[in-house]
């Protein structure tokens, strides 16, 4: 393991680091959309530990992103051609993960806004568990659509 940490190019380390971090977003995401629900279900105040998870979880979204597309333009599966659409790993990270990616990220931080400018707790709640959930949905839709299983190393 050193030898082969210690030749490691960039594209490497953040394709280990982008893979890696992605457990923190998903236990992140999982831990917020669950308080959101049970404590909307369960009309249950808005409390500082709601904010600053749903801040975490959008942070660590936010985080990943720059990874990513860092690693976008490091990728050599990324290539701009006459072919691009026509193959579907090239497609699938060219354009679908980017994209669905970026749509995901937009949920999540209109959910943080909407749930920031709720004025009731049970509105704040129902934000956050609504636009969080609909971008894991598009989150693990778009990992399975790759080919790879959810938890499984990016190639």
């Amino acid at each position: 393991f050193s030898k082969q940490f210690d030749q490691m190019d960039a594209y490497s380390f953040f394709r280990y680091l982008h893979s890696g971090f992605r457990y923190i977003v998903l236990l992140l995401l999982l831990l917020a959309i669950i308080r959101a629900w049970a404590d909307c279900l369960g009309k249950k105040p808005y409390s500082e530990g709601n904010r600053k998870l749903n801040l975490f979880t959008l942070i660590s979204v936010h985080t990943q992103f720059l990874i990513g597309l860092v690693l976008y333009f490091l990728s050599p599966f990324v290539r701009f051609g006459s072919d691009t659409m026509k193959d579907h790993d090239t497609r699938y990270w060219t354009v679908e993960h980017l994209t669905a990616m970026i749509i995901a990220i937009v949920l999540i931080t209109i959910g943080h806004s909407k749930s920031k400018k709720a004025a009731s707790p049970e509105a704040k709640h129902k934000a956050i568990a609504i636009f969080y959930t609909a971008a894991l949905v598009i989150v693990v839709a778009t990992i399975m659509l790759s080919g790879r299983g959810l938890l499984t190393m990016t190639h």
